[in-house]
């Protein structure tokens, strides 16, 4: 049942507007092992750009580069739009804390959304629905504890043996937040990094993991997305090599009526 009272991710998310940034503050409840769960971040700097005065259209891409530790407590927005026509903007943000060099480093893309010829080319993945679907523990970090993951294939195991080979990094799963909170373009920017790191799966272990950079591409316009009413997405996620230190990941994510909402590209560092 969706609730009434502020939702710990909008508590996460909130930015306010200052005289030439805006300001924001990490959540403990979005923690991750040394710093704030990447999505939370990104979705708090897609927050500051839908609640810009001069914002126009719907977001359509938002790449996020994590170029440095982000510390607990208070960071800045630098929030500027480089270019706008007359169906598009571009927009750039940079995330500083207490006056240092830049922590994260996000560049946008919103436009206008007409209507126009349309065709899904790619089908719904075939998946058992979210109630028949079992959740999934909470690990350590808290982030996870705000999110409902129910896993259809590829449930990662991260406390057993790790594999003597390497095993298949696909997965798919459902994911709604663990309060119920309608899905809207801030929390498809947060899931679309929600997908647990690939090494973890190739390795069936935890090992030191980081993302680098990751660009979400959104398929819907916000009245779409209100219109389709839904608390949970399933998300499918795979990765194409892991190499010197580095792999990839690709993603999607889906509603239950088998429209894709948005896909995802990813570099992530690892120590393995």
């Amino acid at each position: 049942m969706l609730t009434n009272s502020p939702h710990l991710f909008d508590d996460a998310t909130r930015v306010t507007a200052g005289d030439s940034c805006w300001q924001g503050k990490t959540s403990p409840d979005y923690w991750a092992f040394v710093g704030p769960f990447g999505g939370c971040t990104a979705a708090t700097i897609l927050r500051a750009l839908m609640e810009h005065p001069q914002r126009a259209g719907d977001p359509l891409a938002l790449t996020v580069n994590f170029c440095a530790p982000v510390a607990e407590g208070a960071f800045d927005l630098d929030v500027r739009l480089v270019k706008a026509n007359r169906s598009s903007q571009h927009w750039c943000v940079e995330m500083t804390q207490g006056g240092g060099d830049v922590a994260t480093l996000a560049t946008a893309v919103f436009a206008e959304r007409r209507p126009s010829w349309s065709h899904q080319q790619v089908t719904f993945p075939d998946a058992a629905p979210f109630a028949q679907a079992r959740s999934f523990p909470n690990t350590p970090m808290t982030w996870t504890h705000q999110y409902d993951f129910r896993f259809v294939e590829g449930e990662p195991s991260f406390y057993g043996s790790p594999a003597a080979e390497p095993l298949d990094a696909f997965s798919k799963q459902w994911i709604g937040d663990r309060v119920p909170r309608k899905i809207d373009m801030l929390s498809l920017m947060s899931m679309s990094d929600a997908f647990f790191g690939r090494v973890f799966l190739a390795r069936r272990e935890l090992v030191p993991f980081g993302t680098v950079s990751i660009t979400t591409y959104f398929h819907t316009a916000s009245e779409e997305l209100a219109g389709e009413d839904i608390t949970h997405v399933l998300a499918a996620a795979d990765a194409r090599i892991f190499h010197r230190s580095y792999g990839d990941q690709h993603g999607e994510l889906w509603s239950p009526s088998g429209r894709l909402l948005a896909t995802t590209t990813q570099i992530a560092y690892f120590k393995a």
